[in-house]
């Protein structure tokens, strides 16, 4: 792209990221990777095995520095005084499956060091022999699921090649591959200097202005992908008593299905599995709603969807798009699979992604005029968030150990008190309930009533 070799700068959506982190909880992801029972490492063989591969991904030993005004956006450069000690550490928790959860989304949920590499793991075991968990936490800076999950990939034992194959409308690209891995440099590397990084600024700058008419067209195709525009506009009901300002604690329910039985159930209904899963959300969420006494006609749920093909899934940064989905509430799933599926052309095509642009424009200044907290605590625009990507078809192994199950965790702030996750692994498919518990004291039984709605979905 014309930039200097070694310039690692952030993306327009990454600073829309750091300039809206002002919430209760930090703008984190975590990736929970559960062992085989009874087979976790050590910690002294997960140093040894991450202290080999670390290099494999530069940006997990830089820091984010801020550029002086007019220089740019801020710059990823390496940490001479990186050691990996400081990130990685071993804890235990008294319980089992439940504890460990409870202890990855208390570390999720605490901020990282600025002036470090963004990110932390702990290998955490549970004390009555229920099993070990790597819990792996990183600024969603850094990289987004995809990428996330790109990152964990290069740190595992084994390596595979990319599928070539471009996913169907709706779907996340699949990662069957870890990063690119050229020789390493010897580290740590200068920064740039002043110089450099203003003659680079200077030249983004002039590409931008040189794209203008295609960034203005971009934009109308964002407007449309977020329903704004008069003939996709979203009508829905997003407020519920389930949307009101958050606080700073998070708690993990999952719920497990086999992958094969979900894809099967998505093809029969001519739909995605992001799809499925849609419905079965909706469903929940109607349920639960109506046991508070209350009767809503639909929700809307903001799906993330990325223009990535699987050859750039091992990308770091944030390209994501929205698009908020209107779902009924109607106790037929069939019904709210065909408003789901009115929708999809919303969510496919050569545009998709496109509303990062609107978005961080508009989040960039409500930031800047200090009120976009205020904003996002009081929106009434999304009900949830539903965030699904498609992960390694085959077993990572960890330091001679496998990694029997992965449990994503994404941090929501604003009044959004409950959002899901969703990743596929290894044959299994996972759904990670994520509530503010002050909010959706109940979580539990939206679990248990979303492993119904999946269920019958999966079966009938």
């Amino acid at each position: 792209m014309g930039r200097r070799p070694g310039i690692d700068r952030i993306s327009s959506n990454d600073l829309t990221l750091l300039a809206t982190d002002r919430g209760q909880v930090p703008m984190h992801m975590a990736a929970v990777l559960m062992f085989d029972a009874g087979a976790a490492p050590s910690l002294a063989e997960l140093t040894a095995a991450l202290g080999e591969r670390i290099a494999r991904v530069p940006r997990l030993r830089r820091r984010l520095v801020p550029s002086p005004p007019g220089f740019g956006r801020p710059v990823w450069v390496d940490d001479a005084a990186f050691s990996l000690p400081r990130h990685l550490s071993e804890g235990a928790v008294s319980g089992g499956r439940g504890d460990l959860l409870r202890e990855a989304a208390r570390l999720a949920c605490e901020r990282l060091p600025k002036d470090q590499p963004l990110w932390k793991a702990r290998l955490v075991r549970a004390a009555d022999g229920g099993g070990a968990a790597l819990v792996f936490v990183a600024h969603h800076v850094m990289a987004d699921g995809l990428g996330g999950l790109a990152v964990l990939s290069a740190l595992g034992d084994d390596r595979s090649e990319l599928d070539d194959d471009r996913p169907g409308p709706g779907a996340a690209p699949v990662l069957q591959a870890p990063l690119p891995t050229p020789p390493a440099p010897a580290f740590p590397q200068p920064g740039p200097t002043p110089r450099e990084l203003l003659a680079d600024a200077w030249r983004e700058r002039l590409r931008a202005l040189a794209n203008t008419p295609r960034a203005l067209a971009t934009a109308a195709r964002g407007l449309r992908e977020l329903g704004l525009t008069r003939r996709h506009r979203t009508h829905a009901e997003a407020t519920t008593s389930f949307n009101r300002p958050t606080g700073s604690i998070r708690s993990v329910r999952t719920v497990a299905l086999p992958l094969k039985e979900a894809l099967d159930a998505a093809h029969a209904r001519g739909c995605t599995l992001n799809d499925l899963v849609l419905v079965a959300v909706s469903g929940a969420l109607a349920s639960t709603l109506r046991s508070r006494g209350e009767a809503h006609r639909s929700f809307v749920v903001s799906v993330p969807i990325t223009p990535r093909g699987p050859r750039e899934a091992t990308t770091l940064g944030n390209i994501n798009g929205i698009v908020p989905t209107e779902v009924p509430a109607d106790p037929d799933p069939a019904v709210r699979l065909a408003r789901v599926l009115e929708q999809a052309g919303n969510r496919s095509g050569p545009s998709r992604g496109a509303s990062v642009g609107p978005l961080g424009v508009a989040f960039r200044a409500l930031a800047r005029a200090g009120v976009f907290q205020h904003f996002i605590d009081r929106q009434r625009l999304v009900t949830t968030f539903l965030t699904n990507v498609r992960g390694p078809a085959e077993p990572i192994h960890l330091a001679g150990h496998r990694i029997a199950s992965i449990v994503p965790i994404t941090m929501t702030p604003g009044n959004v008190g409950v959002c899901f996750a969703v990743l596929s692994y290894a044959g299994e498919l996972v759904v990670s309930v994520i509530a503010d518990p002050a909010v959706v004291p109940e979580q539990d039984e939206l679990t248990r009533i979303l492993a119904d709605e999946l269920d019958t979905l999966a079966k009938t």
